[in-house]
């Protein structure tokens, strides 16, 4: 499984401190999955960060709660969904598909938690997540650091779960299962992050035209047979490590952008199923 990443969702994370935190964040995570298993008694403090993360809920302990209230950030989008879950769920009993989407959500959304990510919320069978870059105020040439970034951290988290998912389907395969995929898009824009809702019952998300991009790239997966594409904005960081699929119009825009898949991982072999 992947190794320690120095990135937090608040931009921490720098050379020295960052392996003491990235310790902290997997003894965290620990306890929560013992809880989460009945094993311990969770605190509410960890209960919070369970069903809200960490970021959410360091601002629900700090008050920060009224409705409307939010910042503008600048973070990697992540949005990854299952592929023909309709079609999933259409061909096995309800239990097992419930099974198949927590295993999904392992290898994806554990991908991103292991890497410093955080994850919003889970829409059906998709999982919306964000990698906060530090210093929104920066351009990204400069908020951006090859080795301990934001942009680093989504990008191996991207590979990490692909890892992870080539070694579910081995599993289930070998249980005569049907294998699972699917499509991920990873973008980076401002957005703004705080608490949407009624009175009653609010929840933090992200909103603006970064996310809406970041959606739009995400049903493009099919359309190119790609299992991961990435905006041009990455380039910028990270020369070398996408190749192009060439410049596209997605839904509702006029303006083709280029679209970046990653290098090594650009056959379209598990489209073919």
């Amino acid at each position: 499984m992947a190794g320690s990443c120095g990135v937090y969702p608040d931009g921490r994370g720098h050379a020295r401190d960052g392996q003491f935190h990235a310790r902290h964040r997997r003894s965290t995570q620990t306890h929560l999955r013992q809880a989460c298993e009945g094993n311990v008694q969770p605190s509410a403090e960890d209960l919070l960060k369970t069903y809200l993360g960490e970021r959410s809920s360091e601002r629900v302990l700090a008050g920060r709660t009224k409705r409307g209230e939010g910042e503008k950030i600048h973070a990697v989008i992540w949005l990854c969904r299952l592929r023909d879950s309709t079609r999933l769920s259409e061909s096995i009993p309800m239990e097992d598909f419930f099974r198949s989407l927590n295993e999904f959500f392992d290898c994806t959304a554990g991908a991103v938690l292991e890497r410093g990510g955080e994850i919003l919320s889970y829409i059906g069978d998709a999982v919306l997540a964000i990698f906060a870059i530090s210093g929104s105020a920066k351009p990204l040439r400069e908020a951006c650091f090859r080795e301990e970034g934001a942009c680093s951290a989504a990008l191996a988290a991207a590979r990490d779960a692909r890892s992870r998912m080539d070694a579910l389907n081995q599993r289930r395969v070998s249980r005569g299962e049907p294998p699972l995929e699917f499509g991920l898009a990873l973008h980076v824009g401002d957005v703004m992050y705080g608490n949407l809702g009624v009175p009653q019952r609010v929840q933090f998300t992200v909103i603006g035209a970064a996310a809406n991009e970041t959606a739009r790239l995400a049903g493009m997966c099919k359309d190119l047979k790609r299992w991961v594409l990435i905006s041009s904005a990455f380039p910028r960081c990270f020369p070398g490590q996408m190749v192009s699929l060439g410049h596209h119009v997605m839904r509702g825009m006029t303006v083709p952008e280029e679209i970046f898949t990653l290098v090594g991982h650009n056959d379209d072999s598990t489209f073919e199923r």
